[in-house]
């Protein structure tokens, strides 16, 4: 077995996963905008023009949340509320089994689903692949334990985006949060093994069965965050950090807030 395959997990469709991931190698993914099923391969397209490829690894569908089709990124009306359409989700995901049967995608998947969003889509009659795997905001502050066990469960692999927390200087970022690093339980432990709390936080994701998303642009700590399988997290570690669980999101999402039939976090 090489290296690779060692730090990279199988997909239900029998294609590979790295287990960490730095964003160099980001899946494309739908845009709400282009939800309707005659727009779903063309959405892809644009993507594929754009970064002068004939296909991707990995599709997501972004949000389960669709937009007023039209040439704005995000379409207002002259209140400045967003402008929601109605998609079904089995009808879009069609359409991305499409995508991926017409070799634009080796693989497709979901982002920002819960339980019962995936279930319409694993439930629907004449269902032709499953989502290999569902990116969600993942962190010690929100452990996503139900969707995680659920994913699980159904062969679906759950990706962590976020895992080390987020920026609060960004727009869409809420601001009062506690900076995740700076937990004292959390650096109790790194100390304990002589690492990182980042490395911690990556490390407990890798042990649930997670692939994890570890965004940085700096070399240093992009090589820590990769030195995180030399070393194991004891029981009583990760029930330690299991305890940190607040359900409490890092992010302001306009598209989440104003939506009410989605709920971010894990549901049961």
């Amino acid at each position: 077995m090489s290296f690779t395959t060692q730090l990279s997990v199988k997909l239900n469709d029998g294609h590979f996963m790295p287990m960490l991931g730095f964003g160099t190698s980001a899946p494309r993914k739908l845009w709400g905008t282009f939800s309707r099923p005659e727009l779903v391969q063309r959405g892809l397209e644009l993507s594929l023009q754009k970064l002068q490829l004939s296909y991707v690894n990995l599709y997501l569908i972004h949000y389960p949340v669709s937009l007023q089709p039209g040439e704005e990124f995000l379409p207002m009306d002259s209140q400045g509320k967003i402008i929601f359409d109605t998609v079904d989700l089995c009808s879009m995901w069609e359409a991305m089994e499409k995508c991926k049967d017409a070799g634009l995608a080796r693989s497709i998947g979901v982002s920002n689903f819960n339980r019962r969003q995936l279930e319409m889509i694993l439930n629907k009659p004449g269902l032709k692949y499953k989502p290999v795997c569902n990116q969600v905001e993942c962190h010690p502050y929100l452990n996503q334990s139900k969707l995680l066990e659920y994913c699980k469960s159904k062969d679906i692999v759950m990706t962590g985006y976020a895992a080390l927390g987020s920026d609060p200087g960004k727009d869409w970022v809420k601001k009062d949060n506690p900076v995740l690093l700076e937990d004292p339980v959390l650096n109790a432990i790194a100390e304990k093994h002589r690492r990182t709390p980042a490395q911690v936080a990556l490390r407990y994701q890798l042990q649930r069965g997670m692939v994890v998303l570890a965004k940085s642009f700096t070399e240093k700590r992009i090589k820590e965050n990769f030195q995180v399988f030399d070393f194991q997290l004891t029981p009583e570690d990760m029930k330690t950090i299991d305890g940190l669980n607040k359900n409490r999101s890092y992010f302001e999402n306009a598209l989440f807030s104003h939506h009410l039939d989605y709920q971010f976090l894990d549901e049961y």
